[in-house]
């Protein structure tokens, strides 16, 4: 299977416009990431990596999280892209999320300052906002990329899709 690019029109960004290696943005949005009816993480002073393909993932400063629903996870493992992070399960009320949060303990150069910084697999949790629109998890079950109005594809997730 062959991406269907999409081109982009005015005010949007084609996700076949990132660049390979990834590299890191700050943000001045407003993002927030809501889990078991609890708003879990909010931010405007987050940011995002861009990568070829994939849809903006967004991360957030320890401080804008509530932290006392992550437990830290033995699960580590590798982006050549990114670096190496470590898994974190959430536990909210009844819910217990296995491997739904990451950080980044040992990023690649450019991506340094995300080093504290958490990830949220977008499938597993309630809803994404960006500013107040509500974001569409990219497809699958490892990738965690944010989809808003702006983002155009094709994304890679979906079956198929591996090989881009």
């Amino acid at each position: 299977m062959r991406p269907n690019l999409i081109l982009p029109q005015a005010g949007q960004e084609s996700v076949w416009d990132y660049p390979r290696p990834a590299i890191l943005q700050d943000i001045n949005k407003h993002v927030k990431v809501i889990c078991n009816g609890i708003v879990l993480a909010e931010t405007n002073r987050g940011k995002r990596v861009l990568e070829t393909s994939h849809p903006p993932t967004y991360y957030f400063p320890p401080e804008d999280i509530k932290l006392e629903h992550l437990i830290a996870t033995p699960k580590r493992n590798l982006c050549e892209w990114k670096g190496a992070y470590q898994y974190y399960d959430i536990s909210i009320g009844d819910k217990h999320l296995k491997y739904a949060a990451w950080r980044y303990f040992y990023p690649t150069t450019n991506l340094v300052p995300i080093q504290k910084y958490y990830g949220f697999i977008t499938a597993l949790m309630g809803a994404y906002y960006v500013n107040d629109e509500l974001v569409k998890p990219q497809s699958g079950e490892f990738y965690s990329g944010w989809i808003t109005a702006d983002i155009v594809g094709s994304f890679k997730g979906k079956p198929g899709t591996w090989g881009w």
